[in-house]
């Protein structure tokens, strides 16, 4: 069969091109602690550094994002080329947690906590948390650790802003049980089996 729009089953069939097999490709999966300043993105018009000027050197196949942080985000990260699992991730009906610690200007008390997790209309989008606390307190600003099941475009300082606190820096230090850890800014690891698995939409609730 040469018809390249014909289904293939490949418990049954296989590719090859030149009459050699394709083997299907390996599925990897990496967290990296991005570090304020990159673009997430292959490449950028303004020339400026992205993720994958990083990671260049690891000797890693093509992996795409799982998920975005902005420029001036930092933290966990997730990249593969495991398309299915990566959409079961970013998929808004999963309401997988994200985890943040977010630094603001300011000392935010009890009420903005509530009005949080309450939700603001910001432009017509319902802004909120699933859940905020307050984790440290200084004299001209805090520490707050903020907890999303979806996200918006930037969600945490849109919702912040609406309140009147300026997000001085935002880290994102979890997705779903998979915890950032003590892995260094700028460097990356492979997930384990097991990590890979907890954050499988189609396996983790089975």
């Amino acid at each position: 069969m040469r018809d390249p729009y014909h289904p293939t089953q490949l418990d049954r069939q296989q590719v090859a091109v030149d009459g050699n097999p394709l083997k299907s490709a390996e599925l990897v999966h990496v967290m990296f602690n991005k570090p304020r300043g990159l673009i997430v993105s292959a490449a950028d018009e303004q020339g400026r550094a992205t993720v994958y000027t990083a990671l260049a050197a690891a000797g890693l196949p093509w992996l795409g994002p799982v998920g975005r942080l902005d420029k001036a985000s930092e933290g966990l990260l997730l990249l593969s080329n495991d398309t299915t699992w990566a959409a079961g991730i970013t998929d808004p009906v999963t309401h997988l947690d994200k985890t943040y610690h977010v630094q603001v200007a300011g000392q935010p008390d009890a009420s903005v906590l509530e009005a949080m997790q309450a939700g603001v209309d910001e432009s017509g989008d319902l802004l909120k948390a699933r859940r905020a606390s307050l984790l440290r307190v200084g004299e001209k600003n805090a520490w707050l650790e903020v907890v999303l099941d979806e996200g918006r475009n930037r969600h945490i300082r849109r919702l912040l802003a609406a309140l009147g606190f300026d997000v001085l820096r935002l880290i994102r230090v979890a997705i779903g049980t998979l915890e950032l850890g003590d892995l260094a800014k700028g460097q990356w690891r492979r997930l384990s089996a097991d990590e890979v698995r907890a954050l499988d939409a189609r396996k983790s609730k089975r």
